[in-house]
């Protein structure tokens, strides 16, 4: 078996080499491990012990966020290195200030294992939720080096539980300890033979609940945004749009910020084409930028000309509003603020494999609006039960729910019941560093 994980991890390899030719993201994946290992060789100190943490993409990297920075609060002498399979996480994260190293991870084998365990010399590791790869994990095996998943969900029909999944279960055994997100988990490993299993809950919960306790200010949003009504749609892919086209016809009277879940030409492109009175935020912060200076000149001229000018917040005196009622994000890392500015979210991907994060709109007390595909999400299906959140499968359900959120009463019950689940689910960051430290004393 073990043979036949290495000619599939080859494939895959090759295949992502092939997709390089055609795709900017496949190609920052290829160009991003030449030379890996050198790079790492050259720049990290291995005879210095590090704390290693690793994470998929950089939705695995906000969920364990909050670890990671209460791990650096408890313990600001020790080293970490950060590692990331995608380039989703690498790209946007690779200077991020708590680490001391951010890699890509280099490709799974047993030599680049040895070497790249050696290179780092890790006391202790932390995978978030996803990501296993057979030669790191039996190289920290036999090394003797704890190995913790973090905010790991299992499901039945997951190949560690299937009569075929020997390797996997092999996998598995490899690691340390287990924080899983619910009783299931914890019930499936135990069917297994794993008793190293502690229901510790989701880290994202605190993650999220801090980000809403410091909001970040953004003028250009908070410009667009005051004194309106705003639904915010996070993460949408292209099916998500026509239903928010019909939304939009619908209550033409609510502002729409939306965030691409690729920011990318082609996205933002196609957004535009389906929204064609939207502005960008560029666009739109270009705008104020021209305006302010505008104001200025003014204001200068008034004094070249000895006239009293008094600042206050009179209409003349304020930036003119601009018409569009869409906004269209085309740049990253806002969308966890942005929900901070809207009465309702609509989170995207629920028509196609699945949603994204819900609990970032949830935790500024918002109703929350997503698609079908949703089951694979316990959160989800939490909110739902908690008549937080609404699933919708066409247009004509869309424009009921938004009908009935219309009424202020009944989206503030909604808005609080929302971020009262969250705040109840919160403190798996706690009870995971409370094992840790017992294991470091």
């Amino acid at each position: 078996m073990t043979v036949l994980y290495s000619i599939g991890i080859s494939f895959f390899h090759f295949l992502i080499r092939v997709g390089a030719i055609f795709g900017n993201k496949a190609k920052k994946w290829v160009d991003g491990r030449k030379g890996l290992l050198e790079k790492i060789k050259n720049e990290v100190d291995s005879s210095r012990k590090h704390s290693w943490f690793h994470f998929a993409s950089l939705g695995e990297f906000e969920q364990g966020r909050s670890v990671l920075e209460e791990f650096k609060k408890r313990f600001p002498d020790k080293s970490i290195v950060i590692t990331f399979f995608s380039p989703s996480g690498y790209e946007i994260r690779r200077n991020y200030s708590l680490a001391d190293h951010v890699f890509y991870l280099p490709a799974d084998s047993r030599s680049n294992a040895k070497r790249f365990v050696a290179l780092i010399n890790p006391e202790m590791v932390f995978f978030t939720k996803y990501d296993y790869w057979l030669f790191y994990f039996r190289e920290l095996k036999a090394k003797n080096i704890p190995l913790y998943m973090v905010s790991a969900i299992y499901r039945p029909d997951q190949v560690f539980f299937k009569w075929y999944g020997g390797l996997f279960r092999q996998m598995l055994s490899y690691i340390s300890h287990f924080f899983v997100q619910n009783q299931e988990s914890v019930r499936l490993l135990k069917g297994i033979g794993f008793d190293n299993v502690s229901l510790s809950g989701d880290t994202r919960f605190d993650r999220v609940v801090k980000i809403a306790k410091n909001v970040r200010e953004l003028p250009v949003i908070s410009y667009f945004a005051t004194g309106h009504r705003v639904m915010v749609a996070g993460s949408t892919w292209p099916q998500d749009l026509e239903r928010l086209l019909a939304l939009h016809q619908v209550f033409p009277d609510w502002k729409l910020i939306i965030a691409p879940h690729e920011v990318n030409k082609e996205s933002i492109d196609y957004t535009r084409k389906i929204f064609s009175s939207g502005i960008l935020f560029s666009e739109l912060s270009d705008y104020m930028h021209t305006e302010q200076l505008k104001r200025d000149q003014s204001k200068q001229r008034e004094v070249d000309m000895d006239l009293a000018y008094h600042d206050t917040d009179t209409e003349a005196d304020m930036i003119p509003e601009h018409k569009s009622p869409i906004l269209i994000i085309d740049n990253v890392g806002m969308l966890s603020s942005l929900y901070g500015y809207g009465d309702i979210a609509y989170i995207g991907g629920g028509f196609g494999v699945g949603i994204h994060n819900t609990l970032e709109a949830a935790a500024y007390g918002m109703p929350v609006i997503f698609g079908p595909n949703y089951h694979k999400f316990q959160e989800a299906k939490d909110l739902i039960q908690a008549k937080a959140a609404y699933s919708i499968s066409n247009e004509r359900e869309l424009i009921l729910v938004m009908d009935e959120l219309m009424d202020y009463k009944v989206r503030i019950e909604a808005g609080n019941r929302a971020v009262g689940y969250v705040q109840q689910q919160a403190g798996a960051t706690e009870r995971i560093m409370g094992f840790v430290e017992d294991q470091l004393s």
